[in-house]
């Protein structure tokens, strides 16, 4: 229960905030603006690592595994080995690469056998003019070779080359599309890769293999190792150009986004004090009497900083529920997708509202012990 001494000073409390609800409602209103802010970009601190690297993901790949021992190629076997070592609800795609050199119409063209199905999710940047392959001799190739050899979608391309047995081929190929992405691969052909690895007598194997997982660079530094740690058939590496714009981006970002709320924290507080000394001034006779009936310093701070904990708590509630909403108007127009909300941000959100708002009410509780009642009372 609640004794009568507490009972009096929360009575005393909210009749002062409703006497002077013009002012205290521009101290609520910075107290819930500074708390909008701070849950909104805390959590999209939290959650931009995650939706960055979703979104670098359309750069390609940020791994790779190749064959260790200056061994040619590696099994197929060993690379879901390692797949199988990597986190599944981070990783988007696993896209093996074979390579062999073939002649069409006496031209030599490198041919590369992938897996299609997973190429659009580790090379999401490549611009397809046409459909990929889905059926037997059918292939995509690139842009400079169409323009070389005037070739079209639809086009039949007679190919020739040997096997690992030194058996020859000799296959008519059927083009699907046509790449373009402004690197390497505007030049080759790409077939299915177990469509190549019969041409080529061989079976499961591979000598590149990119993999594209949501992860930042200490987190790809630790998968590596424990592949490193767990298998000997091959070497995982970082596509560095691609971890470390990733990296240097979300730093930046974060370093930014922290700046601002730490910014608005201390306009929250600046506009708290003010009000709040503008309340001390308001109210100098009344502190005089108090003092002059017999309150002590104590007693009247109690009662300033207890206003201080209403708003707090008060702004902190109301800013944070604004800054879920916040969050998730920023998330959705800038990446087209909800955020993920860490719920225990919501009370921290309170407790910080709450000592900002108080650490602010200090200055004015000074002031307020300040006042002496005889000349208060006596109206100077």
């Amino acid at each position: 229960m609640i004794n009568n001494n507490k009972r009096f000073i929360i009575k005393m409390v909210l009749s002062s905030l409703i006497r002077r609800r013009s002012r205290i409602t521009i101290a609520l209103l910075g107290i819930t603006i500074g708390a909008t802010v701070l849950l909104g970009m805390i959590t999209l601190c939290y959650d931009i690592p995650r939706q960055m690297g979703q979104e670098f993901r359309s750069y390609g790949a940020n791994l790779l595994l190749l064959p260790t021992n200056n061994q040619p190629t590696v099994a197929i076997a060993d690379v879901n080995k390692a797949v199988n070592l990597l986190p599944k609800d981070k990783l988007l795609g696993v896209t093996p690469f074979r390579y062999d050199l073939i002649r069409s119409n006496q031209q030599p063209y490198t041919i590369v056998g992938t897996d299609f199905k997973q190429i659009t999710k580790t090379s999401p940047y490549w611009r397809i003019e046409g459909t990929l392959p889905q059926n037997s001799h059918e292939i995509l190739i690139g842009t400079d070779i169409a323009n070389f050899a005037k070739l079209t979608i639809g086009s039949t391309m007679p190919i020739t080359g040997k096997s690992k047995q030194d058996s020859r081929f000799d296959e008519e190929l059927k083009i699907t599309g046509i790449v373009k992405t402004g690197r390497a691969e505007d030049g080759f052909i790409f077939i299915d890769l177990h469509e190549l690895e019969q041409l080529l007598e061989e079976n499961e194997q591979a000598e590149v293999i990119e993999v594209s997982i949501t992860a930042t660079e200490s987190e790809l530094k630790h998968y590596i190792e424990v592949i490193k740690n767990q298998m000997t058939a091959l070497e995982p590496h970082l596509i560095k150009w691609v971890t470390t714009s990733e990296s240097s981006v979300l730093s930046k970002l974060s370093s930014l986004l922290y700046l601002v709320t730490f910014i608005v924290l201390i306009l929250t507080m600046i506009c708290v004090a003010t009000t709040m000394m503008t309340v001390v001034m308001e109210r100098r006779q009344e502190i005089g009497l108090k003092k002059a009936i017999g309150a002590n310093n104590k007693s009247i701070a109690k009662e300033f900083l207890a206003e201080g904990l209403v708003l707090g708590v008060v702004g902190g509630i109301i800013g944070a529920i604004c800054g879920l909403v916040f969050a998730q108007i920023i998330s959705n127009s800038v990446f087209g997708r909800s955020i993920i909300i860490e719920f225990y941000l919501i009370p921290t959100t309170i407790i910080i509202s709450t000592i900002v708002t108080v650490i602010a009410c200090l200055i004015p509780v000074k002031r307020a012990l300040e006042i002496e009642p005889a000349l208060v009372l006596r109206g100077e």
